[in-house]
C-alpha cells in the first residue's frame, strides 16, 4: 500500500511503498485521488526509462504529444526532452502548453541528469491562490478571459545565444493564441483555480497596459511562498502534477551545469468557466497533431 505523506502547507505529497512499473488498478486509483487533493505527487527513486514514463503517464488518459512545435525525445514522439540550456530555461512562471485550446491534464517530470546545487522545480497551488483573493477580486476574477499564445514573453529567450534564437524560432514556428478563462473550474474536483501564467497576455477588453497590471496583481496570488511547494531532484525522481490547476517554474540558479528532465504529458478538455463557457481559438488551428480529442 502507498504511503502519502504531505510535504507542503497547501500543495504537494510524497508518495513512498510503490514502484510506478507495476501498478495495480486499486493502487493507481489511490495515487490518482491523492493528485486532486495535492495537486503534485513526488516519488522518489523511481528510475524509469522513456517507456516507463510514458505507460505511467497513460494510466492518466490519453497522452498527447512531446509539444506542439519543439521535437521530441528520437524515437518517442511523446516525449519532450527539457533541457537547461543556457537561454532556454524554463524561468517563468506557467502552465503547461496553455496556449492551444485543450491544454494537456496532467504533467509528469522524470529528472535524468541534475545539477549538484539548484535546478529546482516550484509548483504552485492555484485554487489555493483563487481562494487567497478578496470577495470583491475573486468576483472581477471570475468574470475575465485571458488570452494565451505561445509567441509571447515566456519564449523570449533572456540570453540571445545562437541555440536560444533557433529555440524560439522552433518554439513559435506556428503561431497559437487562445482565449481561456482567467478562473477555471476543475472538470473533476469542481475547484475554481487562477488560469493564467507565462503564456497569458493581454485580457479580453482590456489594453496592454491594463492587462498587464491586472495579470500582475492576480499572478502575484499564485506565487505567494505559502502556495509553494520546491521539489529538489536526485536522477530518477518523478513528479506528476495537475495542470488544470497549477503553474510551475524552474528557477535558473545552476549556472552552466547540465540539468535534463523528460516530460510527458496527458491530453485534457477545453477549459471551461464560471460562467459554463468554453475556451475559444483566437487564432491557428486545434492543435489536432499534438492532442487528442477528450470528451
Amino acid at each position: 500500500m502507498p504511503e502519502i505523506r504531505r510535504i507542503g502547507g497547501r500543495i504537494g505529497a510524497e508518495v513512498t511503498g510503490v514502484d510506478l512499473s507495476a501498478l495495480d488498478d486499486a493502487t493507481f486509483g489511490e495515487l490518482r485521488a491523492a493528485l486532486l487533493v495535492h495537486k503534485a505527487l513526488v516519488f522518489r527513486g523511481q528510475h524509469l526509462d522513456d517507456d516507463g514514463q510514458t505507460a505511467f503517464a497513460g494510466r492518466f488518459g490519453p497522452l498527447t504529444r512531446a509539444h506542439p512545435t519543439v521535437p521530441s525525445v528520437a524515437g518517442q514522439p511523446d516525449v519532450l526532452p527539457v533541457r537547461g540550456e543556457e537561454g532556454i530555461r524554463s524561468n517563468r512562471w506557467h502552465t503547461d502548453v496553455t496556449f492551444v485550446h485543450a491544454p494537456p491534464a496532467v504533467s509528469t517530470l522524470r529528472a535524468l541528469t541534475v545539477p549538484p546545487y539548484g535546478g529546482n522545480t516550484l509548483i504552485a497551488n492555484a485554487a489555493a491562490a483563487y481562494q487567497d483573493l478578496p470577495a470583491e477580486l475573486r468576483a472581477f476574477a471570475d468574470r475575465l478571459w485571458a488570452v494565451h499564445s505561445n509567441d509571447y514573453d515566456y519564449s523570449v529567450p533572456r540570453v540571445n545565444t545562437d541555440k536560444a534564437l533557433a529555440y524560439r524560432e522552433v518554439f513559435t514556428s506556428t503561431r497559437y493564441a487562445t482565449a481561456h478563462p482567467v478562473v477555471r473550474v476543475h472538470p473533476e474536483s469542481g475547484e475554481r483555480g487562477l488560469f493564467i501564467g507565462g503564456f497569458a497576455g493581454r485580457i479580453d477588453g482590456l489594453s496592454g497596459g491594463e492587462s498587464r497590471d491586472v495579470l500582475r496583481i492576480l499572478q502575484a496570488y499564485v506565487t505567494r511562498p505559502e502556495n509553494i511547494l520546491r521539489v529538489q531532484w536526485s536522477p530518477g525522481d518523478l513528479v506528476v502534477f495537475d495542470n488544470r490547476i497549477t503553474q510551475h517554474y524552474a528557477p535558473d540558479d545552476y549556472g552552466d551545469l547540465p540539468r535534463e528532465l523528460h516530460r510527458v504529458t496527458v491530453a485534457g478538455t477545453v477549459p471551461v468557466g464560471v460562467d459554463g463557457k468554453q475556451s475559444h481559438i483566437v487564432s491557428g488551428d486545434d492543435a489536432a497533431h499534438y492532442t487528442p480529442a477528450v470528451a
